[in-house]
C-alpha cells in the first residue's frame, strides 16, 4: 500500500464509521473518490482552514451531495473548525454534518447540493464569477482575482438534463478554471447504469467544446495529479476528468455493487474493509502521522497572507478600485445608494405614466444599474420581452468584464448558475423569463430560498394577461407557489412607482432571493401622497384611505389595483365606506409589526374582498370566512387580454356585484 493510499483511506474509514453509526447515508462515492480527493485537496486545492471566506480561496463543490461524508472528511482532516464529534453526529439533530452539505451551516462548505446536477451549475456560476472579477479587477501584475472552481460530480449528475444546460453555456463560455471530475463508477441506485445510461460522456462534452481527458484511473495518485496537470494547462476551455472508480473501493463484498451506494455497509462489512484496507484503528480514530498530512492551515495561511501582501500593493496602487472590490465582496451597496433610490421612486411618483410593469422595470434598470457595477444579469432567451437589457448592458460572451449573460432556452440553468454567482460574491445576479418558465426552473428557485442566496428572478408576463400564447403560458397557480416557499420575497406591482420600490428592496435584501413578477400589459399609475409612497415598501399598504370605519375592505396587486380602486369609487357612490389596500409583496408585510397590519387591515372589518389574476385560493388567509376572493380556479385561454379578463371576472362591475352580496 502506497503512503498516499493510507493518507486517502482516512477518508475511507471515516466515511465507513460515520455512516454505520447513523445507520444511514452513503458510504459508496466517499470511498470511491477518496483517492481523487486526495490528490485534490493535498496537491491542488488552494484554501485557508482557518478563513473559510478567504476572497481568493479555490471552490470545491461537490455536486454529488450525497457524498456528503467525502466532504466532511475533507474538512476535518485539513483543518476546519469541524471537530471529529460532529463527524460522530452525522445527520442528527442540529449537527454541522447534515445528510447534504448545506451552505451556511458548515465550515468549508460553498453551496447546497444533493438534487443532482445543481452544484455542478453552481459551480459553473461561480467560475463566470471569477472570470468576470477577475477583469474587472485585475491590472498588470495584480491578479486580485486569481482562483479555480472544482467540481466532484457523479453519474447521476450527468443523467440530470441540468447538466446539459449548464455544461453547454460554460463550453460555449470557455470557462478555463473550471475543472470537473466525473466519477464514473457505472452504478446509481437501481445498479448498473448501462442499462440505462449508455451515452458517449467524453464525445458528449467535447462537443460542448470542453477539453476532456478519459480513462483516468481514479484509484492510480499518479494518473490523476498528471489529468489534473493537464487541465491546469488548458486555459481556454473548461475541462472533465473522466475517472474510472469502484464504488466502496475497500469493501470485500460489495465493492463496485449497489449495495455500496446508500445504505450502511453493516458492521461485519465495515470490519472487512478495515482489514482489506490495513486501517487497524478504533472507528473514529486518525493517528497523528495522518492528520499532519492532511493538514492544509500552515499551507492555507501562507498563501493567504501572500495574497495579503499582493493586495495591499494593489490597493495602494489602485485604491478605488481596491475599495470598490471590497464594498461588493461584503455584499454592501454604494453609500449614495439611499439617496439615489428614494429620489428617483419620488421623480416616478411625480411623473406618472401607464407602461406595463416589465417596461417599468427597464427603466429602473436604466436608472440603478450605472451606479450598480455589481449587477450581472441575464434572461433564457427572452430579453426583448423580459427587457432585462439596460443602456450599459455589455454581453460577457464579447467581454469578459461585462455584466450581461445571454443564457439561451436554460431557465433551469440558468437559475442554477445564478446561485452559484451569488454565492461566490462580488455581484448581485438577476435572471429573467416568463413567470410559467419559474416551473422549468422551480427546484433551483428552492435552493436560492434554502440557501439565503441573493438573487433576483424577473418574472414578465404575469397572469391570464399575457393573452393568446393561451393557458400553456398563462401563470395561474406560480404566484402562490413562489409566495408559499420559506425564505422567497415576492413582488407583483402595481404601477412604474411600486416597481421601483420592488427592485430597491430586492437589491437590498441580503438574506434571500426575490422574485419581481411583472406585466406585459401597460398598468395607470396610482397617486399617491409622500406617505403612502414611503409606506410601499411595507408590502401592504392602504392606497385609497377611508374616513370612517370601513364598510369593506378590497385588497388587491398588480394590474388588478385598478379595476379595484375604480369599484370602490363606484361603491362609494353608493354609500359604501371602502378602504383599498395595494399589497405588492405579502410576505414583506406580513413581517411587518401588528399595529401596522391592523392598521392596513383593521380585523374588525370582517367584509374583506381580494383580488388577483392568479390562483384564489392562497388569498382566503386575508378574506376571512365571511370575505370573498376574485380570482382563478382554472387555467386559462387562449384570446386577447382584453377579453380573458371580463371572462374570468376581473373587472369593475363583477367586484362591485360581490361587495353588495357581501354587504347584504
Amino acid at each position: 500500500m502506497s503512503s498516499r493510499q493510507r493518507i486517502a483511506n482516512a477518508i475511507r474509514a471515516l466515511s465507513m464509521d460515520a455512516v454505520q453509526k447513523a445507520n444511514s447515508g452513503h458510504p459508496g462515492a466517499p470511498m470511491g473518490m477518496a483517492d481523487i480527493a486526495e490528490v485534490l485537496w493535498n496537491d491542488f486545492h488552494r484554501h485557508n482552514p482557518a478563513n473559510p471566506h478567504w476572497y481568493n480561496r479555490d471552490r470545491f463543490v461537490l455536486s454529488n451531495g450525497h457524498a456528503s461524508m467525502l466532504l466532511y472528511s475533507l474538512l476535518h482532516l485539513s483543518g476546519y473548525e469541524l471537530p471529529m464529534e460532529e463527524l460522530r453526529q452525522f445527520r442528527q439533530l442540529h449537527s454541522r454534518t447534515p445528510g447534504h452539505p448545506e451552505y451556511g451551516l458548515t465550515p468549508g462548505v460553498e453551496t447546497t447540493t444533493g438534487p443532482l446536477g445543481q452544484g455542478l451549475a453552481n459551480a459553473v456560476g461561480m467560475a463566470i464569477a471569477e472570470r468576470t472579477l477577475a477583469a474587472q479587477f485585475n491590472r498588470p501584475g495584480y491578479d486580485i482575482v486569481d482562483h479555480h472552481t472544482w467540481v466532484f460530480m457523479g453519474d447521476g449528475c450527468l443523467m440530470e438534463g441540468i447538466s446539459h444546460e449548464a455544461c453547454s453555456l460554460a463550453g460555449t463560455l470557455g470557462l478555463g478554471k473550471l475543472i470537473g471530475f466525473y466519477d464514473s463508477n457505472g452504478i446509481s441506485i437501481d445498479g448498473h447504469t448501462d442499462g440505462w445510461f449508455t451515452d458517449d460522456t467524453a464525445l458528449r462534452f467535447e462537443a460542448y467544446h470542453w477539453h476532456v481527458i478519459r480513462d483516468i484511473d481514479g484509484h492510480d495518485p499518479l494518473a490523476i495529479k498528471k489529468a489534473i496537470n493537464q487541465a491546469k494547462a488548458v486555459t481556454d476551455k473548461p475541462s472533465l476528468l473522466i475517472c474510472r472508480t469502484v464504488i466502496g473501493f475497500g469493501s470485500p463484498n460489495k465493492a463496485g455493487k449497489e449495495e455500496a451506494h446508500g445504505a450502511p455497509l453493516g458492521e461485519e462489512e465495515v470490519a472487512l474493509a478495515r482489514k482489506q484496507l490495513g486501517w487497524e484503528f478504533p472507528p473514529f480514530t486518525i493517528p497523528e502521522e495522518i492528520y499532519h498530512a492532511w493538514d492544509a492551515r500552515e499551507r492555507g495561511a501562507q498563501a493567504e497572507r501572500q495574497w495579503n501582501a499582493l493586495y495591499a500593493s494593489w490597493q495602494q496602487a489602485h485604491p478605488d478600485l481596491a475599495a470598490d472590490f471590497g464594498r461588493r465582496m461584503a455584499g454592501q451597496l454604494p453609500p449614495e445608494w439611499p439617496q439615489l433610490s428614494q429620489r428617483y421612486i419620488a421623480q416616478l411618483q411625480a411623473t406618472p405614466a401607464s407602461i406595463a410593469s416589465r417596461k417599468a422595470s427597464q427603466n429602473t434598470l436604466n436608472a440603478f444599474g450605472p451606479h450598480l457595477p455589481e449587477l450581472l444579469g441575464g434572461s433564457a432567451d427572452l430579453a426583448p420581452s423580459n427587457l432585462t437589457i439596460w443602456s450599459g448592458s455589455r454581453e460577457l460572451l464579447t467581454h469578459q468584464d461585462g455584466n450581461y449573460i445571454h443564457y439561451g432556452v436554460r431557465e433551469f440553468g440558468m437559475t442554477a448558475i445564478a446561485n452559484g454567482i451569488a454565492l461566490h460574491g462580488g455581484f448581485i445576479p438577476y435572471s429573467a423569463t416568463f413567470l410559467m418558465f419559474v416551473e422549468y426552473a422551480r427546484n433551483a428557485a428552492r435552493m436560492a430560498a434554502l440557501m439565503k442566496a441573493r438573487q433576483i428572478m424577473v418574472y414578465t408576463h404575469d397572469s391570464i394577461g399575457l393573452g393568446e400564447d393561451g393557458p400553456t403560458h398563462q401563470a395561474v397557480e406560480q404566484l402562490a407557489s413562489l409566495r408559499l416557499t420559506p425564505g422567497f420575497s415576492t413582488w407583483r406591482p402595481c404601477d412604474q412607482v411600486e416597481t421601483a420600490v420592488a427592485w430597491s428592496r430586492a437589491l437590498e435584501r441580503q438574506d434571500g432571493p426575490t422574485a419581481l413578477i411583472l406585466s406585459r400589459q401597460n398598468l395607470t399609475q396610482m397617486p399617491r401622497t409622500p406617505e403612502q409612497l414611503e409606506a410601499i415598501s411595507r408590502g401592504g399598504y392602504i392606497l385609497r384611505p377611508c374616513a370612517t370605519r370601513p364598510d369593506l375592505l378590497l385588497i388587491a396587486t398588480g394590474s388588478e389595483v385598478e379595476i379595484t380602486m375604480q369599484a370602490a369609487e363606484q361603491l362609494s357612490r353608493e354609500g359604501v365606506a371602502v378602504q383599498v389596500v395595494s399589497m405588492p409583496s405579502t410576505d414583506t408585510f406580513d413581517r411587518q409589526d401588528q399595529a401596522w397590519k391592523d392598521q392596513v387591515l383593521p380585523p374588525e372589518v370582517e367584509r374583506v374582498i381580494a383580488v388577483e389574476a392568479g390562483i384564489a385560493d392562497y388569498w382566503y388567509k386575508y378574506t376571512g370566512r365571511k370575505g370573498a376572493v376574485i380570482g382563478m380556479t382554472t387555467f386559462g385561454e387562449s384570446a386577447p387580454a382584453a377579453k380573458l379578463f371580463p371572462f374570468f371576472g376581473f373587472t369593475t362591475e363583477n367586484i362591485v356585484n360581490h361587495a353588495r352580496k357581501l354587504l347584504a
